[in-house]
């Protein structure tokens, strides 16, 4: 079975972590693994026609490999974090490594919000990292890139999003169609339902 929703006993076993915020009103677009090329403009280009600000955790390599397109997204105004140099498993890397690849991916992403890739951080970790950063989770996931989820799941289980939710899409080749698919129809369901959209500070 697939949770959109993140368990509500989950922040209380993390306390520390950002799963969602005290807002009136207002829910937060979130994209893991960019910058992409080829998708990253598409996003960019629907959030400016919409004119939604969005947070995107960017993954130091590809910002690397693709500073321009970087830079685009932080001239237009979005949030940007740090995803870790590589996308390494927090549960399958050990701590040294692990610390190197979000210090290495800081050269090339200045911000002070992290978001630990597959959402898998060890407790033992979480204290080090928060030395320096916000450790920001979500409370919804699209399940874009899970090809096994229909979209009209997806699209029904938007409807239970919440004041304050932060929500998961991707950007990256796997999930390239459903976002495109996905992202205009649940921004449609929540505008619908009167909210408004805003970053991650």
């Amino acid at each position: 079975m697939k949770n959109f929703r993140i368990p509500f006993f989950v922040p209380w076993i993390f306390p520390r972590r950002i799963w969602k915020l005290k807002t009136n009103n207002t829910v937060y677009l979130t994209f893991d693994d960019g910058p992409q090329k080829g998708l990253t403009e598409w996003i960019l280009d629907f959030l400016k026609e919409r004119k939604i600000q969005a947070t995107f955790f960017c993954v130091g390599e590809n910002v690397k490999n693709q500073p321009e397109l970087f830079a685009k997204i932080i001239s237009e105004g979005h949030k940007i974090g740090n995803h870790t140099m590589k996308h390494e498993r927090g549960t399958k890397t050990n701590r040294s490594n692990y610390l190197n690849s979000i210090k290495n991916a800081s050269e090339y992403i200045e911000s002070d919000l992290f978001r630990p890739p597959y959402g898998r951080l060890p407790l033992w970790k979480t204290k080090e990292i928060h030395k320096n950063y916000k450790i920001v989770m979500w409370s919804w996931l699209s399940f874009d890139f899970d090809h096994s989820v229909p979209t009209e799941k997806i699209l029904n289980s938007a409807k239970s999003i919440r004041s304050g939710d932060i929500l998961v899409f991707h950007d990256n080749l796997k999930s390239q169609g459903r976002v495109k698919i996905l992202l205009p129809k649940v921004v449609d369901i929540l505008t619908n339902r009167g909210f408004d959209f805003g970053c991650i500070d």
